[in-house]
């Protein structure tokens, strides 16, 4: 297969380019301003002039800067069909108008770049594969208390092989997440705050503002006003009293 002959002038290159409207909805048709009026500004700032100057897109003129346009000016359109709209090489005032200078680029519409894109699905391929083999190398405890994030107490109905299934499930569908949390200490420590609460080890007081022990009532620590008590106490266990508490919950469960 022949190598494609990239064109560049002053950096920029000459090729098809296609963009697509970034938005919610996408209608059959859309068109967009192509010169300037009061109700729809159409102006690109200079720095080089310190000004800014307006444009308009004209089929029979080269340039979409209007002081640089001469004699009268065949106006065109920049109609989007079903979100999309290609533009063949051979048009490069619309294509500069579009990618370098028109106001609701990155509000309304993008430029599709291959490169760009490539480059995300790379990343992305590349998390996924990260996560995988974390998932896989994690006991099933590690497993549990990130599943736990995912699903909540369900988790407790699962056996170690739906656990083990669900993980790696949860690795492939949102793999950045999964790096982050398989990452975090708090979140096994926030698993064990909840296990030993389920288990009657500790309890958490109905206005969610303390921990005491289950046994005899003793107070181990107050949740800070506007947090997360199960993430308190996480970050309680790390401190030298909780390390204690830490070790003796942790005896309890098994």
């Amino acid at each position: 297969m022949a190598k494609k002959e990239i064109i560049q002038q002053d950096g920029w290159e000459i090729k098809d380019r296609n963009y697509y409207l970034s938005g919610p909805h996408t209608p059959l048709t859309l068109t967009i301003p192509c010169k300037h009026t009061r109700k729809h500004p159409l102006l690109w700032f200079d720095e080089s002039i310190r000004s800014q100057r307006e444009l308009k897109y004209a089929t029979n003129q080269s340039s979409v800067f209007v002081d640089e346009q001469k004699g009268e000016s065949t106006m065109g359109h920049i109609t989007f069909k079903d979100g999309v709209l290609s533009v063949e090489k051979k048009f490069q005032s619309l294509q500069k108008m579009l990618s370098l200078y028109h106001p609701l680029k990155g509000h309304i519409y993008e430029e599709l770049e291959p490169q760009k894109v490539a480059d995300n699905e790379l990343d992305i391929l590349e998390y996924e594969i990260e996560a995988l083999n974390m998932a896989r190398s994690l006991d099933i405890d590690q497993c549990e208390a990130i599943l736990r994030v995912e699903v909540g107490s369900s988790v407790n109905d699962l056996s170690s092989k739906e656990i083990k299934r669900d993980l790696l499930l949860f690795a492939k569908r949102n793999p950045v997440l999964f790096v982050e949390l398989a990452k975090d200490d708090n979140v096994q420590l926030r698993n064990l705050g909840i296990k030993a609460t389920e288990a009657g080890i500790i309890k958490l007081s109905p206005d969610q503002r303390s921990f005491t022990w289950g046994s005899n009532g003793k107070k181990l620590m107050t949740v800070p006003f506007e947090e997360n008590p199960y993430s308190a106490f996480a970050a309680f266990l790390k401190t030298d009293e909780g390390v204690e508490i830490y070790k003796s919950i942790e005896k309890k469960l098994k």
